[in-house]
């Protein structure tokens, strides 16, 4: 058994793509996932499966709210080791000053080219940070995200993938790991 926790990209943003967390949980229900829960109303939802097939998973997923709802979000899983990985990797963790809800994780498919990195690197943005680890890429905005240059340039990304701030980020982990199998 495997926990997953699974991000949907662009629902309930802006009055679009509207999904209700008791809907996602059923539908995750009905695609014999185990012990959905849900996290904010941004499509946040941690489970266990035994597939090991994750793009299928979230092609089920996908297909499933599609079907159901008349619109395919992208969907972008990690296991609860990768999630685990991500929080540890925080490029910003020692320093004292970053708060959490300025921190933001955009979760990609796969990992950034040069390309991708290089656009976000010539973004000029008096204050804001860029790291890119693995398939994450870590923006810290220490003057919020509301007007982030950075936070821009991410939609100009090659990549699909979604963001979600450090606070949802390591409750995600902490739902996660509750759902992990001890022994």
């Amino acid at each position: 058994m495997t926990t997953i926790v699974s991000m949907l990209r662009g629902v309930n943003v802006g009055g679009h793509n509207q999904i209700k967390m008791d809907a996602l949980r059923s539908l995750c229900e009905s695609l014999a996932l185990r012990n959905p829960q849900t996290y904010v109303q941004s499509g946040n939802v941690v489970f266990a499966t035994n597939e090991r097939n994750l793009t299928r998973v979230g092609e089920r997923i996908e297909d499933a709210i599609e079907k159901k709802l008349g619109f395919r979000p992208g969907v972008i899983l990690r296991t609860a080791s990768e999630l685990k990985g991500v929080v540890a990797r925080n490029p910003f963790a020692k320093r004292n000053e970053v708060h959490p809800g300025k921190l933001l994780v955009v979760f990609l498919n796969e990992k950034p080219g040069q390309d991708d990195c290089a656009l976000l690197q010539r973004v000029k943005a008096a204050d804001e940070e860029v790291r890119a680890d693995g398939r994450e890429i870590y923006l810290y905005f220490p003057n919020g995200a509301g007007r982030s240059k950075l936070f821009a340039a991410t939609g100009r990304l090659k990549k699909s993938g979604t963001s979600r701030n450090w606070n949802t980020v390591t409750k995600l982990l902490e739902m996660a790991e509750g759902l992990e199998p001890t022994g």
